[in-house]
């Protein structure tokens, strides 16, 4: 078998993304992770590809914006290569406006976001009562409605990437020793060994809970109420989450967190009452310290590099991140923006 280009170590969505555009690429690339494909943090079932506030714009903004905007032709190429569907769609988002300071500030950001968005996708304030049923309970009667957020099913967005890589000469092994350049994308895993090898702390984990309800809405759009996302599924489910943990023992679940977000998605979108719940998740996700993706090469450790720090914005990240870590790994052209840097947890 001929040698490696890139070896990924870590099968989550930032190891696969990567691994794939590397492969479109014409790079031999092969994938190590022991666990199989997503079973980390990106096994969890959410999948709430959801914009920051436009409005404070930053680095980091602009690289979800112009990711959030090439998922659509990403998503659309791992399914036509795999055959297998990530569930993806640009449905939208709708948010309650519960006072008049709230109603205020998403009057101003529709405008910023005319200004920042560019007329490639809209964030409006809407009479809640103009949008049919799916909306939920307004205390001020309007909406913020955007048409930037995205929803996809983790599970079968990796399981659409594992197809395409297939496809494409690659398959997950549970290990092997490495070939060419190294990329290490083992989530929180990962991050732990990092604040080993820096002997400082660049990163950890935040336990998340996510509930996955039978209910079948149709292609509507996801909602954020009472913090909570609420994502309808492209196959008949409703995923409820997620709760956000810093005190946490590995391995222990615990769903005392998850029976109060359950209760709150049915308080925030009555229509929920009744609706079975058939699973409960629980994970940890990897936060760096600058609370941005991980990007870059390993400091003194040639031909190796660090893709980690997805958190909860990781799925909506991954097409942006695939490419600009495949043009550092492949073309030797660095486009991490300022606060990605792996420096910057340094």
């Amino acid at each position: 078998m001929a040698m490696a280009d890139i070896t990924v170590r870590g099968a989550g969505i930032f190891g696969l993304s990567i691994a794939w555009v590397c492969a479109r690429r014409g790079a031999r690339v092969q994938v190590i992770d022991p666990y199989g494909a997503g079973a980390g943090s990106s096994g969890g079932l959410v999948g709430a590809l959801a914009p920051h506030v436009p409005e404070n714009w930053n680095p980091k903004k602009q690289f979800q914006l112009e990711s959030l905007l090439m998922a659509q032709r990403f998503w659309a190429e791992v399914e036509a290569t795999g055959g297998v569907s990530p569930g993806y769609g640009r449905t939208g988002r709708l948010q309650p406006i519960n006072d008049e300071r709230t109603l205020e500030l998403a009057r101003q950001r529709e405008v910023s976001a005319r200004e920042l968005w560019r007329n490639q996708a809209e964030w409006r304030v809407c009479a809640a009562a103009s949008l049919g049923p799916w909306v939920p309970p307004s205390a001020t009667g309007y909406v913020i409605r955007d048409t930037l957020s995205a929803r996809m099913h983790p599970r079968r967005a990796c399981a659409a990437l594992v197809s395409a890589l297939a496809v494409m000469g690659v398959e997950i092994q549970p290990e092997a020793p490495d070939q060419g350049k190294v990329v290490h994308a083992k989530g929180h895993a990962g991050l732990l060994e990092l604040n080993g090898a820096f002997d400082k702390t660049v990163g950890g984990g935040v336990k998340g809970q996510a509930a996955l309800l039978r209910f079948h809405e149709g292609e509507v759009p996801q909602l954020y109420a009472d913090s909570l996302h609420i994502i309808p599924h492209a196959d008949g489910t409703l995923a409820i989450g997620s709760t956000s943990e810093r005190d946490f023992e590995d391995g222990k679940a615990t769903d005392e967190r998850l029976d109060d977000v359950i209760e709150r998605a049915r308080a925030a979108v009555p229509v929920l009452h009744g609706a079975e719940v058939i699973e409960r998740w629980a994970g940890v996700r990897p936060r760096a310290k600058s609370r941005a993706p991980m990007l870059g090469a390993w400091p003194g450790r040639d031909d190796h590099f660090i893709a980690n720090g997805g958190f909860k914005i990781g799925f909506g990240m991954a097409p942006k991140t695939a490419h600009v870590m495949a043009d550092l790994l492949l073309e030797n052209q660095d486009s991490i923006p300022q606060g990605f840097r792996v420096k910057d947890n340094l």
